[in-house]
Order: structure tokens, then C-alpha cells, then sequence
């Protein structure tokens, strides 16, 4: 039924040459000030104008590769972009010339939303388009919020972060997991909250933590449009205001793997206002090439063979869909 496998992720600039190419891309047809734009350029600054997103997704691929190759299914792999190189359509292009005929993808994005499900999906579509008649049929694999593949190795990174502090002080340590900020029009038409909400939970249960917050970080619309909140900086001054309060650990839950709205929001500027704040902080690391995490992908590929493999998912939610309803996370302005 499938020959090929396909890595789809977000892309990111490795050199100060293509940022601004990059940001380009990534807000075209949106209307972005371009001072805002210009704003977000410089904290790639901080590290060279270098994301650390592809060098994580070629390391994911390789470890990929190698779990297929060790124990199947036998695919050909592929990595393409949604916003820098390798750009999808040329992931593609190459598959067609390589005479696949079909292919699963693997979406680095765990919870359902426009950007996270929907726009992969239309971004295959036009991919596919642009290659023409010799493309591939490429059907993407299922959102995996609840998978325990993504939940042991959340809750393995945080268990990680909680040890670099001294016994003494975990007590006095606040979890707040993070995710990327949506409008509250496009959250409200998606599964997004729902299923965030449901991770922190499986993952704050298998860690042992019976209490925990969820921040929104990264949010670039206009002051007079709502999004989604608390926003981490409202709720980091919330929480050194507590009685209790010493330190946060942040986990980034709602990324697979670190980019700048990690390592720039994150390690830089939640860094900073923690320690404006007297707040002692520790970051958890994303996923990224977790062993557990690896073997989940290949599980999710298993799921749509024939005969297929189990479908996995801790919580009362079950496993997520394979095809999404027609009316979920509409397109913006749709």
C-alpha cells in the first residue's frame, strides 16, 4: 500500500542570509507590520541567525531510518518543509522522479488547529499540485497528543528538568507546561485547548505532580485581538507573586522539537523575566530523537498497514481520527 515515508515540519533559516527570506515565507498573505517583522529577525541574532529546527529534524529522520530500517516497514524516507528548505514541493518533486506511488507523512504537530493539521494537509495538496499527475497519493498519519510514544518522553524530559534541582527545593517549584498562543477564533473552532489540556494531564499524572499550570507563549497578532491566554509572562509575575514560589520548571509541550519560539521565548526572554522576578527557572527539553518518541512514529505508520498495528492512546479521549471532519479547524476568513 506505501512506499515511501515523509518528515513535514515547520523549516527554519540556518544562516543569517535566509532569515529574512524565511520570515517572508512564513507570513506571506498575512497582513504583518513589517516593524514586527523586523522585531522577530533580531532574535535570531542571538544565535547566528541559525534555527536549531532542521538540525533536530535531520536527526529525527536518521533515527527514524534506523528504527525502520531494524524492524520495518520497508520505506523510502523523505523530509520537506512547510516555510524553508527542503521545501515540500521539492520533497515531492524528487518522490515523483523516484516513481513513488504512495507515501504516509508524519506532521511534527501533536494537537489539532488550523496550523498545526489543517495547513499541513492544504500544504500537501498544493505540493501536490505544483508536482502535477506523477505525485504521489500522501496521506497524512493522525494527531498524536495522547499517544503514550508522546507522553513517556514529555514526562521523562520534565522528570529530567525537576532532577538539576536540589530535593529541597522541588516542592517550592511551579510546572508550567507552554504552548504556542492561537487567536481565540481559531482555537474556538479547533480541538486545540481540549487536547492540550488533556497532555498536561497525562504527563503531569505519569510524572507523580498533582498540580500544574498551562501558558501560552509566542503570541504575534494585534493587541486588540484576543488570543488564547494566560499568556506565560502574566502568569510567571502570577506565580512570583505566590506565597511558595521559588522556582518554575517550563515544558514546552506543544513542541516536538526546539526552534526560536523555543530557544529565543523560552531560554531568553521567559529566562530574563524570571530573573527580574527573583524566580529560579529550568527548562525541559522537547522530544526530539527520544527513543520512545522515535518508536511512536513508526507506530503510527504500522496503524495504516494491512493488516494494521494497534491504535494507541492513553486517557478517555481515545485515538485521534485518521481523516478530520470537513468543519474542523477551518481555514481563517473561511
Amino acid at each position: 500500500m506505501f512506499d515511501a515515508f515523509l518528515i513535514l515540519s515547520f523549516g527554519g533559516p540556518e544562516g543569517t542570509a535566509e532569515v529574512e527570506p524565511f520570515l517572508n515565507n512564513v507570513v506571506r498573505g498575512k497582513e504583518v507590520p513589517p516593524e514586527r517583522l523586523a522585531e522577530v529577525a533580531k532574535h535570531y541574532d542571538h544565535f547566528g541567525g541559525v534555527s536549531p529546527i532542521n538540525a533536530q529534524i535531520r536527526a529525527l529522520l536518521a533515527a527514524l531510518i534506523a528504527e525502520l530500517n531494524a524492524n520495518g516497514p520497508p520505506l523510502a524516507a523523505y523530509w520537506g518543509n512547510r516555510h524553508w528548505h527542503p521545501m515540500l514541493e521539492d520533497a515531492i518533486g524528487q518522490m515523483a522522479e523516484d516513481g513513488i506511488g504512495r507515501a504516509m507523512a508524519f506532521c511534527t504537530s501533536a494537537f489539532g488547529s488550523y496550523p498545526g493539521c489543517r495547513q499541513y494537509r492544504e500544504d500537501i495538496d498544493r505540493a501536490r499540485a505544483a508536482v502535477g499527475a506523477a505525485a504521489p497519493r500522501i496521506d497524512k498519519l493522525r494527531l498524536f497528543y495522547n499517544h503514550p510514544g508522546f507522553v513517556e518522553p514529555v514526562a521523562a524530559r520534565l522528570e529530567e528538568a525537576l532532577a538539576t534541582l536540589p530535593p529541597d527545593r522541588r516542592g517550592a517549584t511551579a510546572t508550567v507546561f507552554t504552548a504556542h498562543s492561537l487567536p481565540a477564533a481559531m482555537a474556538a473552532s479547533s480541538p486545540y485547548e481540549g487536547q492540550l489540556r488533556e497532555a498536561c494531564r497525562l504527563v503531569a499524572e505519569r510524572a507523580g505532580l498533582g498540580k500544574w499550570h498551562l501558558a501560552y507563549q509566542s503570541r504575534s497578532g494585534p493587541p486588540s485581538q484576543p488570543w488564547l491566554e494566560p499568556n506565560l509572562g502574566d502568569l510567571l509575575q502570577t506565580l512570583a507573586a505566590a506565597n511558595g514560589v521559588e522556582h518554575v520548571c517550563l515544558v514546552p509541550i506543544g513542541f516536538v522539537s526546539d526552534h526560536m519560539e523555543v530557544v529565543y521565548d523560552l531560554d531568553i526572554e521567559a529566562a530574563g523575566l524570571c530573573e527580574e522576578l527573583g524566580l529560579g527557572m529550568v527548562r525541559a527539553s522537547t522530544v526530539g530523537c527520544h527513543p520512545r518518541f522515535v518508536r511512536m512514529i513508526r507506530e503510527l505508520a504500522l496503524e495504516r498497514l494491512d493488516p494494521p498495528g494497534p491504535r494507541l492512546a492513553l486517557g478517555g479521549q481515545g485515538p485521534a481520527a485518521d481523516e478530520c471532519p470537513p468543519s474542523c479547524c477551518p481555514s481563517p476568513g473561511a
